[in-house]
C-alpha cells in the first residue's frame, strides 16, 4: 500500500512466449521493446507483440532505443554481436561482433550517432554507429567485466559499474577514469545510471543496497552565495591552469583505491605489458610485414551490414 493509502493496481499485463532480460520504451510513441531470444515490439494498447526483429543471437542480454534518433535501437546478444535496428523497415542495419560479450549499451543523449558499450575484457567501448570497423574510443581502467555503462545527461561523461566492486566516472574523450567510488561494503555493481539533472550517480550492486553518489564528489550541494561561486570558478582556473605541473597533477589525480584493485590493475599492466612486447616481436621477425594492429581495433571481429 502507498503512503497514500492507494493499493497501486496493474494497469496491463503483457505475456511472452520467452522469459524476459531487458526493456526499453520510445521516446514519443506509444511503443516499447523487449528483449529474449528475439526483439518484440509492442504497442501498450495491445496484448501481443506487432513486430519482431532477430538476427542470430540465441539470446539477448538488453535493448535500448535512441531517444534521439528514435527509429533506431541497439541490442547485444550472448553470440558477442552488437545489433542495430530500424523501427520503420522492421529490419537490421548493421552488426558489429566482438572478441568479448558486451553487457550493456547506453545512446549519447547530445549526439545521435554515439554510443557507448560495457564489455567483459574490463573496458568501455564508445561507438560511432556511422563507421563501426573501430571504436571511437576505448575506456580501460576497470579490472574486471563492466555489467553497466551510462552516458550523463549531457553527452560528455560516462558512469561505469563493474564486477571490481567499483564505479567509474570518465571523460568521454580521454582513455583513463577521472574518478573511483567504493565502498568497504559494496559488493559486484551491476547497474549504474545518471541522474537528468547532472548532479549524481546512482548504482546498484550485489549487497542489495542503492547508493546515491555525487557526479563531483567534491562539490557543495545547495546554493552559494556570489563570494562563493567566484572563489570555485577561480580555484577550478588554478587547477586547469596548473594541472601539467607534476606536483599539482599528483595531488589531482590523487585517488584512494581499493588493495584488491590497486593489486589487481598492477598484474594487469604486467599482462597488457608482455603481450605487446609478444605482437611486436612477432611482427618484427615475420616476413609478410603486418602492420600494428591499433588498441580500437584489436577488440572488433568484424562488422556486417544489411
Amino acid at each position: 500500500m502507498a503512503s497514500d493509502g492507494i493499493t497501486p493496481e496493474t494497469v496491463a499485463t503483457y505475456t511472452g512466449k520467452h522469459a524476459f532480460s531487458g526493456i526499453d520504451h520510445h521516446r514519443n510513441r506509444p511503443l516499447f521493446a523487449t528483449s529474449s531470444s528475439l526483439i518484440e515490439i509492442w504497442d501498450v494498447d495491445r496484448s501481443e507483440p506487432i513486430t519482431n526483429l532477430t538476427w542470430g543471437a540465441d539470446t539477448i542480454n538488453t535493448v535500448k532505443m535512441n531517444q534521439t534518433e528514435v527509429n533506431v535501437l541497439a541490442t547485444c546478444g550472448t553470440d558477442r554481436s552488437i545489433i542495430l535496428y530500424d523501427l520503420r523497415t522492421n529490419s537490421p542495419l548493421a552488426k558489429l561482433v566482438m572478441t568479448l560479450s558486451t553487457n550493456a549499451i547506453s545512446w549519447n543523449p547530445m549526439e545521435a550517432f554515439m554510443f557507448a558499450t560495457a564489455n567483459e575484457d574490463h573496458n568501455v567501448y564508445t561507438f560511432d554507429m556511422r563507421r563501426m570497423d573501430h571504436a571511437v574510443n576505448v575506456l580501460r581502467d576497470h579490472v574486471s567485466a563492466v555489467m553497466d555503462v551510462d552516458y550523463s545527461p549531457t553527452g560528455q561523461e560516462l558512469v561505469s559499474g563493474s564486477y571490481d566492486r567499483s564505479v567509474r566516472l570518465w571523460d568521454v574523450n580521454k582513455g583513463h577514469s577521472r574518478d573511483i567510488y567504493h565502498a568497504k561494503r559494496m559488493q559486484r555493481v551491476f547497474c549504474v545510471k545518471y541522474t537528468l539533472d547532472n548532479n549524481y550517480v546512482l548504482s546498484g550492486s550485489d549487497d542489495s543496497n542503492l547508493r546515491l553518489w555525487r557526479a563531483r564528489a567534491s562539490q557543495r550541494m545547495g546554493a552559494k552565495s556570489n563570494r562563493e561561486r567566484s572563489a570555485i570558478e577561480y580555484a577550478d582556473k588554478l587547477k586547469d591552469r596548473f594541472a601539467y605541473v607534476p606536483e599539482v597533477r599528483k595531488v589531482l589525480q590523487h585517488r584512494n583505491v581499493p588493495k584488491g584493485i590497486k593489486k589487481a590493475s598492477r598484474t594487469k599492466q604486467d599482462m597488457l605489458q608482455s603481450r605487446k612486447r609478444k605482437e611486436e616481436n612477432v611482427r618484427k621477425h615475420d616476413k609478410s610485414g603486418k602492420d600494428r594492429v591499433p588498441e580500437r581495433k584489436k577488440a572488433i571481429l568484424g562488422v556486417t551490414s544489411k
